[in-house]
């Protein structure tokens, strides 16, 4: 036995009062906690909470979407479009059937452009209040739209607007050139990386 507690019976004393099994039971809910808490996340890739009434991510799982009102979601912005490989037959009408308002604006992955993101700020805008969910495949489309958003509607920093993109990527070719431009246009200073 160390010097570190007193045996007292068939329970362990360690400093501060606590026993062995107090110590036991706190260690198995660090374990547990983890995954308990990844079991209340969404089913779908780069899952990024923006605040409590946004979230973006990669496509969700069928039964992800099934889950949204239970989640509290009232609206979700579909970004990718519907002929994608790992899009999800029927999503619109699993939505409707939660009473989930569901936007699709289908971007071509190559080619984005301001008229998208119009799009989707003005859908962002009529959603306001509600818990939105915004996905395309990846969280490549919907990471870096909302960021554009926040930057530029929202007049957030976009330093710390941008975090939720780079926890996903580093956009590239068509979409770094969108950024940019809507960045400029709007008079935001800010140098994607």
């Amino acid at each position: 036995m160390s010097t570190a507690g007193a045996r007292v019976g068939s329970v362990v004393q360690v400093p501060g009062g606590a026993t062995r099994r107090a110590l036991v039971l706190a260690a198995a809910a660090l374990v547990l906690a983890p995954r308990a808490s990844r079991a209340q996340e969404l089913d779908a890739p780069n899952v990024v909470a923006i605040t409590p009434l946004l979230a973006t991510s990669g496509q969700p799982s069928e039964q992800a979407l099934r889950t949204l009102a239970a989640r509290g979601f009232q609206a979700v912005v579909y970004l990718a479009p519907s002929d994608v490989p790992n899009a999800v037959r029927g999503e619109a009408d699993i939505l409707a059937g939660q009473g989930i308002t569901f936007v699709h604006l289908p971007i071509p992955f190559n080619a984005p452009d301001d008229a998208h993101v119009q799009a989707l700020f003005a859908a962002l805008d009529e959603l306001k209040g509600r818990k939105t969910l915004v996905h395309c495949e990846i969280n490549m489309r919907a990471s870096t739209l909302v960021f554009l958003y926040r930057a530029i509607r929202l007049r957030e920093n976009p330093a710390a607007a941008y975090e939720s993109v780079a926890r996903v990527w580093s956009p590239r070719g068509s979409w770094r050139r969108l950024v940019v431009e809507e960045l400029a246009k709007n008079n935001v200073q800010f140098e994607p990386y």
